[in-house]
Parts: structure tokens; C-alpha cells; sequence
């Protein structure tokens, strides 16, 4: 069912979806609440593996952030999950309960509280071990034009757990 496994063997995997379609960010809370992520990825900070993701304030996922100091990210590899990433992306979770609307199972996670989207096949479970809010001051301005009525806060999630598992074995 569960499968451990290096995270530097899916980098690219991670990359590609991030590019293409997205990440399940979840965050636990009064009830899960699970957000498409387009940016972030997998670095190595402090001699740790760190897993950068970033949230808006705006976003209802930004308070959970900030009150559970850890979060999970859920990769599909093979399961076709595009409708669903792309209601997580466009629909807050102040409005919905992303998981019951979607049908989308919160299985415990391994290491942390925070439960993982069970649909998809890679999964991180990640502690926050830092965060930093972006200065406008230091964003060049084509960027800031582009992409920022408001700004993200990067979390740095040090990477606790890093598994396979099996959608099927709901």
C-alpha cells in the first residue's frame, strides 16, 4: 500500500506537474481544506530537503498555514485528476468543503496531522521550518505587473515523509 521512496527521484516528476496541471497543497484545519499549487518546488536549505510552497494571504489556505505550521503535497503521477485540480484553483475553501464536494478522500498522513489527497500517487508531508513574506521593494517590476495584486508568503516545509501510494487502496 505504502511504498517509501527518495524524493530526489521525483523531482522531475514533481517539476512536470507543477508546470503542467499542478500539486494538491493540503493543509489541515476545522476541516481539510486542499488548494492547487502551479509554483513552488523541492530544494535543499540548512542541510535538510525543502519543499517551497507558496500561498497568498488572500488565499483561506494562508490561515491554516499559519496555524498548523505543516502541510502536505500530493502529486498525481498517473491518475487523471485535472478537473479536480482545477476546481482546487479556482474555488476557495471558505465557500466549499473541497474534499466532500469532489469526492476526494483526506487519508491520515504518515508522519504529520495533515492528511493527504488519497486520489493521487506521490505524496510529501512537510513541517514548516520557515517562512518568508515577499518584499514588492525586492520584485522586479515585469514580474510584479504580471503576476501580483497581492503577494505570496513561501513556506519551507522541511520534508518529513516522502511515499507512493496506491489511489486504489481507498
Amino acid at each position: 500500500m505504502y511504498k517509501d521512496v527518495q524524493f530526489e527521484k521525483y523531482m522531475d516528476t514533481v517539476y512536470n506537474r507543477l508546470t503542467n496541471g499542478g500539486l494538491f497543497l493540503t493543509v489541515k484545519g476545522s476541516r481539510p481544506n486542499t488548494m492547487t499549487i502551479g509554483w513552488g518546488g523541492i530544494t535543499h536549505f540548512w542541510g535538510r530537503a525543502i519543499f517551497i510552497v507558496p500561498v497568498r494571504e488572500s488565499r483561506h489556505t494562508f490561515g491554516l498555514m499559519e496555524d498548523s505550521r505543516e502541510f502536505t503535497v500530493s502529486v498525481p503521477i498517473r491518475a487523471d485528476v485535472r478537473d479536480s485540480l482545477n476546481f482546487c484553483g479556482t474555488h476557495s475553501g471558505r465557500d466549499f468543503d473541497k474534499f466532500r464536494e469532489l469526492g476526494l478522500t483526506a487519508v491520515p498522513g504518515r508522519r504529520i496531522d495533515t492528511p493527504i489527497v488519497g486520489e493521487c500517487e506521490l505524496h510529501f508531508e512537510c513541517g514548516v521550518v520557515y517562512k518568508e513574506t515577499m518584499n514588492p521593494k525586492n520584485l522586479i517590476k515585469k514580474i510584479d505587473d504580471k503576476h501580483y495584486p497581492d503577494y505570496h508568503t513561501m513556506y519551507y516545509g522541511e520534508i518529513l515523509d516522502c511515499y507512493l501510494r496506491d489511489p486504489d487502496a481507498q
